[in-house]
Parts: structure tokens; sequence; C-alpha cells
């Protein structure tokens, strides 16, 4: 993804019907990677997008004619992507087959789809939804050692209606959001789709549980805090250490990472922030308990495939720039049908 944020609605009714499958095969490959496209009717196809995209995410809302999408392994060579795409319909029903087998994806649930592996998915006449484009690391820093599932997900009760309110306001509201704002909600979504992946795991005992989630909240509330340590957070929370550890490692990390997590985020946050600008990175990277800036420039690098100074610099380059209000229509109006 570039680092600059875009925003664009498109519509293949600007070339000639008979160009206009070429088109939508080209455009849709310039949104997610190779793919191999059939068309049961070639003339006069009808899609429409809406694009927003930032350094970190990028959604892309949809309507169209009917239109199979493969990805195959002559594709998957030549372009290599290991994100993860979440679909999610708003009207009408994709049939998605992998190597694992076969399902239906209908209205009121989305799936998690890896395509660094072949699959094929296909969609009828007057199909409409999203995909979101979430980077990998986005996933295994959640999920750990868990492998997403490849069946859909519920968004109609518990946790999945939660996240469903939250992908309708993105989708409503993306052309209004900052960068800033757009990556924050998005993060938040992306919490909420993990926590509904992980669930309850039947081997955890529910005390564990209890104490991860608990810890993890409360890094989260003071990562803020440069004196953070597991300890610390043990001892205000009322458990041992040995407990917290013990909670942690049942989902496969430490409290030392998931402190080390919440603080490049908050680097982060507050490096894209404009009441930070005034502190130099050392300064900012001090504050959050990183014993060196090299220490923490690593650190930064090998999460966010950046590093701080390239971050601000990319963003003061950027600073006037101004996103366009869009008016949203077609894909959009499905968020008032959901």
């Amino acid at each position: 993804m570039t680092s600059a944020a875009i925003a664009d609605s498109t519509t293949t009714s600007v070339v000639d019907p008979h160009e206009r499958a070429d088109y939508w095969a080209d455009l849709i490959s310039t949104y997610h990677c190779r793919l191999g496209y059939r068309f049961p009717r070639r003339t006069d196809f009808t899609g429409h997008t809406q694009l927003r995209r930032t350094a970190a995410y990028q959604l892309v809302g949809w309507n169209s004619d009917a239109v199979t999408y493969l990805r195959n392994p002559s594709h998957i060579r030549a372009d290599p992507d290991d994100d993860y795409r979440l679909i999610v319909p708003f009207a009408g029903r994709l049939s998605f087959r992998t190597d694992d087998g076969y399902g239906i994806l209908a209205p009121g649930t989305m799936c998690l789809v890896a395509v660094d592996r072949p699959y094929a998915m296909s969609m009828s006449d007057g199909t409409r939804g999203m995909i979101i484009t979430i980077p990998r690391k986005e996933i295994q820093h959640r999920l750990n050692r868990i492998v997403p599932p490849n069946h859909p997900l519920d968004l109609t009760s518990g946790l999945g209606r939660v996240t469903d309110g939250i992908l309708d306001g993105l989708y409503t509201e993306c052309t209004a959001l900052t960068d800033l704002q757009f990556d924050a909600v998005f993060e938040r979504m992306v919490d909420l789709l993990c926590m509904q992946i992980l669930g309850d795991p039947a081997s955890s005992p529910s005390q564990l549980t209890h104490v991860e989630a608990t810890a993890r909240r409360y890094i989260h509330d003071h990562a803020a805090d440069p004196g953070l340590t597991g300890t610390r957070v043990a001892g205000e929370l009322g458990w041992s250490l040995r407990q917290i550890q013990m909670a942690f490692s049942n989902v496969g990390t430490t409290p030392s990472e998931v402190i080390r997590e919440e603080r490049l985020k908050l680097a982060r946050d507050r490096l894209r922030s404009p009441a930070y600008q005034h502190r130099s990175i050392t300064d900012i990277a001090s504050d959050l308990g990183f014993g060196s800036i090299s220490s923490f420039t690593k650190a930064f690098r090998r999460r966010f495939d950046t590093t701080p100074g390239q971050l601000r610099q990319g963003l003061t380059g950027h600073a006037a720039l101004e996103l366009p209000r869009l008016a949203i229509s077609g894909p959009a109006s499905a968020a008032a049908d959901r």
C-alpha cells in the first residue's frame, strides 16, 4: 500500500460497453492482487467500487454483475500477497471454494480469507458488499498461534453484532474520517474480529481467560507509564506474576510482549499526532520506557515496516493533502439495507 491516503469512487460506465469487463478486471487487480476472472456476460458489464486506503488498511466497497474471481498457484507465484481479506456481503450470496472445501457467504456473515492460497469466489448479479485488506501481522499479533478459520463468522448476535456496527460505520463514514481516525477504528474492529475468532477456547480454563483479558485491558490503559512491567500489572490487579504469565502463555505470548506491542502502537499514534509534533522521536521513545533510540527504532520498524523518522517525515510531506468528501452511491446504499 502507498503511504498517502486515497479515496476514490469508480464505475464501469466510464468506458465503452464492450470494454467494461476488462476494465473491471484491471481495476480489481489494482486494489488487491493478480487474479483470474470469469464473466458469464462480458458485454456491458456493470460494476461500481468505492475505495478508502491508508498506509495500514484498505476498504473497497462494491456492487457488480455476476463474476467469478480465481486465485491459482501461478497467480500466487507471480504476485505474492500474504495480507488477509475480510469479505462482508451486504446483498446477494457469494460461493467460496478452497482446497479445504466449499461454502456460502451471505449477508449477516463475514469471512477472513488468506490470498496466499488458491481459491475461487463466485457472485451473482447485484451482489454488494465490501472487502477489507488487513495486514497479516495485525492478525498474527492478536491470534498468536491460532490459525483463522475459513468458515463464515456470524454478524447477527453477540460480539459479531457489535463488530457489524463498527463495519457499518466504517463503510458509511470512511471518507469523512481522517487517516488517524480511520486506522484507529480499524484497529478496534480487528480487535473484535480476533476476539470472535478466539472465542473461549475449550482447553483454556475460564479463570486464565479472565486474567488475560483483564491484564490486556490494564496494559492498554497504562501503556504510557514507562515503569509498567508484568510485576506491576500483577500487583495492581491482585494476582501473582505467575498467574499473569500463565494467562498470556496460554495464548502464546508474554506480559512483556504485550506491553511492548501497546507501547509501539502508542508511539505510532503520538508520532502521527499534531499534539506531539514538538516532541522529538527520542523523547517519545524515552517517555514510553524504551531504553535507547536504536532499540526503539528496530522494534518499530519490525512492527510497522517503517522507521519512526520515515513515518513522521511521510506525514509532514502529505500534511497539505485533504481527502475529498465523496458522495456515496451504489454500494453505499447497502448500509441502509443491512
